[in-house]
């Protein structure tokens, strides 16, 4: 029972929800633009652009909203659905069934929290990357530069990220039978084990995050530099291009945590990939 098993049978109701997914991306990108507009439409005595300001809003909520309402719906029927083939495994104990159980919620959540987070980072990036572009060529080629320190940061840490989660997740899996024992010291060690895995990963995380965010903020400062130097008058266009630059601070900062949840849904795929066959066979 992997993620792409889960998508292939759901596929009608899953793209349907990818595409209000979309849709909501691409109006957030506006925004800024929309407020620059507004603020300089307001200086000039003319409410216009704040009229539009408030349309895009109003269609976001419909829009975001309407997703909202569609997906707590189907993603609980897509866990009812898969739910009642891993209760159906009767080589189960019940301790596994609870364990795989967990980690089924952990898959679904995962579609209906984090794959809408993901796809309004990589909106955002590309789609603030190419407005940037033809606002200010220069901060453009910036933008491009820390995309790919970033990039390069987290591939150098990317064995590290691998090893620490499959020690944190084959800890996990030993967890059922050393709780089944119900020996103190075992289930001690057990839980020191996890933790330490677990704080590797997050000493790791912090160190990139560090690095990045110290990058982000230089990025930032010198758009607002550069956009003055060059001397656009325009309020509104320097607010909106810097709101541009925050933006795409914020998609690139957001895509390593997802790419963490990744790593880690993986090898849960793996363990419940079984499922499929024994449900098969039966």
């Amino acid at each position: 029972m992997s993620i792409q098993s889960i998508l292939k049978q759901f596929k009608g109701h899953f793209s349907f929800t990818l595409f209000l997914v979309l849709a909501e991306a691409v109006l957030s990108i506006l925004y800024p633009l929309f407020i620059g507009l507004a603020i300089d439409d307001a200086i000039q005595q003319n409410y216009k652009g704040a009229i539009y300001l408030g349309g895009l809003g109003m269609l976001s909520l419909l829009v975001g909203g309407g997703r909202r309402f569609y997906d707590s719906r189907f993603y609980a029927r897509v866990f009812q659905n898969m739910g009642e083939r891993v209760v159906q495994q009767k080589q189960l104990n019940h301790s596994q069934r609870t364990a795989r159980l967990n980690m089924l919620r952990e898959m679904v959540e995962f579609l209906e929290n984090s794959v809408p987070g993901i796809v309004n980072s990589l909106i955002g990036l590309v789609g603030t990357l190419i407005i940037v572009a033809n606002l200010n060529s220069k901060i453009f080629l910036a933008c491009l530069t820390t995309l790919f320190i970033v990039l390069l940061i987290y591939r150098l840490s990317r064995n590290k990220t691998i090893l620490y989660n499959e020690g944190y997740n084959n800890e996990m899996e030993r967890q059922v039978a050393i709780l089944d024992e119900v020996r103190p010291k075992v289930v001690s060690t057990h839980l020191r084990d996890l933790m330490k895995w677990n704080v590797r990963l997050s000493d790791l995380e912090m160190i990139n995050f560090s690095l990045v965010w110290i990058i982000m903020i230089l990025l930032l400062v010198l758009s607002i530099g550069w956009s003055v130097a060059e001397g656009v008058v325009q309020y509104g266009a320097v607010f909106a291009l810097v709101m541009y630059v925050f933006q795409y601070i914020e998609s690139l900062v957001s895509l390593p945590f997802f790419y963490q949840q990744w790593l880690r849904l993986a090898e849960i795929s793996t363990r419940l990939s079984a499922i499929d066959h024994v449900v098969e066979t039966n």
